[in-house]
């Protein structure tokens, strides 16, 4: 009888250990199954500030930079946002440079989006292209043939007027969707990085 108690005595504490070491074998498994995951989640950008290169084609004119500046971010200070007026009838060559200049030196974010082309898309909308003061289309194209929009064609009309521009960059849009490649963001999806509102004026 003594030795029957004596051994139930050593295997339960045998039995708990046992438990115990099942138990953290397993936590350990769930931290190293998150620790590789094999597709982590690509970041959104930080963007202070967006400028946009405006160049005429063809001989004369004038080029023109808009910009939006907003060092501390959301929520604080409000941007400043400079839009020179564009020339009536004119086409221009556009380019977009995006900079986090929250840190020093300034990282050029332009690079990033361009490397990281498939997930990204600018969308432009606004009472500048509903009331025909221009017009846009893309001038770039992703690896698999979609639009960026870091480089577009903008065309003013023959008569002055002004109207509302805004520029939004969308992180991991679905390029596939119905009119997401000709600019229409309705269906886009994903994340905004940035969105800007310049006031257009032609004359």
């Amino acid at each position: 009888m003594y030795k029957v108690e004596n051994s139930f005595l050593t295997m339960k504490p045998l039995k708990n250990l046992f438990y115990c070491l099942s138990l953290l074998a397993t936590m350990l498994l769930v931290v190293s199954c998150d620790d590789d995951d094999p597709d982590p989640e690509n970041p959104e950008e930080l963007i202070t500030t967006v400028n946009i290169t405006l160049t005429p084609t063809g001989t004369g004119g004038t080029v023109v930079t808009w910009s939006f500046v907003d060092l501390d971010g959301e929520g604080g200070n409000a941007p400043t946002i400079t839009a020179p007026a564009l020339a009536a009838g004119t086409t221009y060559n556009a380019a977009i440079e995006l900079l986090n200049e929250s840190e020093t030196p300034a990282e050029d974010i332009t690079a990033e989006v361009s490397g990281e082309a498939l997930d990204h898309q600018f969308f432009f909308t606004g009472t500048a292209i509903t009331n025909q003061l221009v017009s846009l289309t893309y001038d770039d194209e992703d690896s698999e043939s979609n639009p960026i929009g870091l480089k577009f064609i903008l065309t003013t009309g023959q008569t002055g007027g002004t109207g509302t521009l805004t520029v939004t960059l969308r992180h991991e849009p679905d390029k596939n969707a119905t009119g997401v490649s000709s600019g229409d963001i309705t269906n886009a999806g994903g994340e905004t990085d940035i969105e800007v509102d310049f006031d257009v004026v032609v004359q």
